[in-house]
């Protein structure tokens, strides 16, 4: 993914200005091909004068470590999904960037698609009425060679499989549009066509706080991998979106301006490099004006941590058997 940000910010004017890698060739290899200068440590990284805001596209089992050496160099930080791989090291996370004083995003950059923000205006203004079923589907395949790195699929390196890695896309927007899950119950299958310790099969029922149920469905083992989808059903209709494009709207008596339907989806459904950098460059934007004025960005810490404790509550409910209530504490 470093190389999809890397696109994203050469598109929108962003310098690279230094990179790192634990494997200095190919670190090497991404500073030839930015302009950027190669450092052999995240140290080094942090404290470069020139450095507005680090961008961290590591595993999720190495996130604390930068965000405490940004805090003490008042450098901004941005993690890719999800925020950490366990709660416990999310709220360390947040808590130490608070005290800092600086900004900590999470990258969830199917908030910026067009079809998410019309969806959110069109919720809001109840064009579909009361929400009454949201579902997200994610049936995906990876290969065998996706998962050769004993770190991938690992609950230690990822913190687990294809809900937290891969569907926590679609949960985020679930929670977005919809809003907070209070309950949920799950299933999985651990390594059900991969050599993983973690799900690549997992199927959860959710019961947000306004009411309304929805499914949520994640895979990486479904060949040949299909298009992910979210389905919204309210009592004045139904909207579906089908990779990053809205599909279906199916409105009963709807008085609104006209709804973006297209078809031309972009997906990863196989293959995890074929996505649009376009929305990726629109939230670093979010995020740089976010730096420069004090806002929150659209997708804060707190964003990253509710999906994380969503993830986490259907992690153990399919452990433990039983349905699980997700603490809804202030943090």
């Amino acid at each position: 993914m470093s190389h999809k940000h890397a696109q994203a910010c050469r598109n929108i004017g962003y310098e690279i200005v230094v990179c790192t890698n634990t494997h200095p060739l190919k670190g090497r290899a991404f500073a030839e091909a930015t302009g950027a200068e190669f450092v052999p440590s995240f140290e080094e990284l942090c404290r470069h004068p020139r450095v507005d805001y680090v961008d961290v596209c590591t595993l999720p089992n190495f996130r604390l470590p930068v965000v405490e050496l940004c805090a003490e160099t008042k450098k901004h930080i941005l993690v890719e999904k999800p925020i950490a791989a366990n709660l416990e090291t999310a709220r360390s996370m947040m808590d130490t960037a608070h005290n800092a004083g600086i900004q900590l995003g999470v990258v969830s950059q199917h908030r910026f698609d067009d079809s998410t923000k019309f969806l959110k205006q069109a919720i809001a203004d109840g064009r579909l009425g009361r929400i009454i079923q949201a579902d997200a589907y994610v049936k995906w395949y990876r290969s065998a060679e996706y998962y050769s790195r004993p770190i991938k699929g690992s609950w230690a390196g990822e913190g687990g499989g294809a809900l937290i890695n891969q569907a926590i896309h679609q949960l985020d927007l679930l929670l977005f549009l919809i809003g907070f899950v209070d309950r949920v119950s799950a299933a999985w299958q651990l390594g059900a066509a991969h050599s993983i310790e973690s799900e690549d099969v997992v199927n959860a029922l959710l019961s947000f706080s306004c009411g309304a149920t929805g499914v949520i469905q994640a895979s990486t083992a479904l060949w040949p991998g299909y298009p992910e989808r979210i389905e919204i059903h309210g009592t004045q209709g139904t909207a579906v979106v089908t990779g990053d494009k809205l599909t279906r709207w199916d409105v009963q008596e709807d008085t609104g301006g006209p709804a973006p339907i297209d078809r031309a989806i972009a997906s990863g459904a196989s293959d995890p490099m074929a996505i649009s950098t376009l929305t990726l460059e629109r939230q670093f934007l979010d995020f740089g004006d976010a730096c420069k004025t004090g806002r929150l960005p659209l997708v804060s810490a707190l964003d990253g941590y509710r999906a994380l404790q969503v993830v986490t509550g259907i992690y153990d409910s399919c452990r433990q058997g039983r349905r699980i209530a997700i603490d809804r504490e202030t943090l």
